[in-house]
């Protein structure tokens, strides 16, 4: 079948086998949200090594087609998801990390296209915003069917140092990060709640006083994250893993769930033409809606910034 193929119901292919595509490769398995599971990596033996060693642990999850494979295995995937790509070293400039990225997704971004130009790609390699617009040009696909893992790791972290804060479950923390999935990133406090009642009113319900400088350093912390994770163990997986697999299910079930991933902007509160996270509702087709949330004017002007670190970058960039 050429590249109009339809895809097949729940095919994953993931471009890259390092700790976080194959940590979603596994988490994926676990989950059983994928008959079949490809992995591909530019070192062969690392991709075969590490679908033989999720293998041998069918017996203990669902049943899956796991496998080490070639871009031409793209084929019939309804989703591929592409976590390939070179690590930011200390001291290493964003801008230094795109091109030395953007020059790999000119050789990955053609190859998928080549074999399956139906299916929903996500980009996970960083600068995820940057590398989601270079995708979005290079492939030629709709807007729909492109967007970065952005920030769902960023508003994750950020609902469980809410839920920290406050001692309650994050999963009844509703709050996002917004804008780059870098340091230009903001927090929509103006929009959080916890069990629907906005944090600056929920502190008096739990005896609790509010106080900005307290929810500064819980945004804080969620901003350097993976900066303390890096420094103490060389590299964040987990996490992503299990957000990735959260995004994969929201769109294999069509399940029109919110997520904030990244994605073309276009008419949001002054912002075009440019990749980053906003929530938006997705399923089966890709992005269904970018959600025009409520910001308050401090948030207005912090989003606009993080959107022209982006397009600077961008317009460094050959593409």
């Amino acid at each position: 079948m050429g590249s109009g193929q339809k895809t097949c119901t729940n095919k994953v292919a993931i471009i890259g086998a390092g700790m976080v595509g194959a940590t979603f490769a596994y988490s994926l398995m676990i989950r059983g949200l994928a008959s079949e599971i490809v992995l591909i990596d530019i070192n062969a033996k690392r991709a075969e090594g590490e679908a033989m060693d999720i293998n041998h642990a069918m017996p203990f999850a669902s049943p899956a087609k796991i496998y080490a494979g070639t871009y031409k295995d793209c084929r019939d995937a309804a989703l591929m998801v592409i976590t390939a790509g070179a690590a930011q070293k200390s001291g290493e400039s964003r801008l230094a990390l795109a091109e030395k990225n953007v020059a790999i997704f000119k050789e990955i971004i053609p190859k998928i296209i080549q074999y399956n130009s139906q299916g929903i790609v996500i980009i996970v390699t960083n600068p995820v915003d940057i590398l989601t617009y270079v995708t979005l040009k290079l492939s030629g696909l709709s807007s729909q069917r492109v967007m970065g893992s952005g920030a769902i790791l960023d508003t994750a972290r950020f609902r469980f140092e809410i839920g920290r804060k406050f001692e309650v479950s994050p999963r009844n923390v509703h709050a996002y990060i917004i804008g780059e999935h870098g340091d230009s990133e903001l927090p929509v406090w103006s929009s959080a709640t916890i069990a629907g009642v906005r944090i600056k009113d929920y502190c008096p319900l739990c005896g609790m006083e509010y106080h900005r400088s307290e929810m500064e350093e819980i945004f804080e912390r969620v901003r350097t994250a993976a900066y303390d994770i890096i420094d103490r163990k060389g590299a964040t997986y987990y996490a992503i893993a299990l957000g990735l697999v959260q995004l994969a299910g929201g769109i294999l079930r069509d399940e029109n769930a919110v997520f904030t991933v990244s994605s073309l902007i276009q008419d949001f509160y002054g912002v075009n033409g440019v990749c980053l996270s906003v929530p938006s509702i997705v399923n089966r087709n890709g992005i269904r809606q970018v959600l025009k949330i409520p910001l308050d004017d401090s948030e207005m002007e912090k989003l606009k910034s993080s959107a022209s670190v982006l397009k600077e970058i961008l317009a460094s960039l050959d593409i």
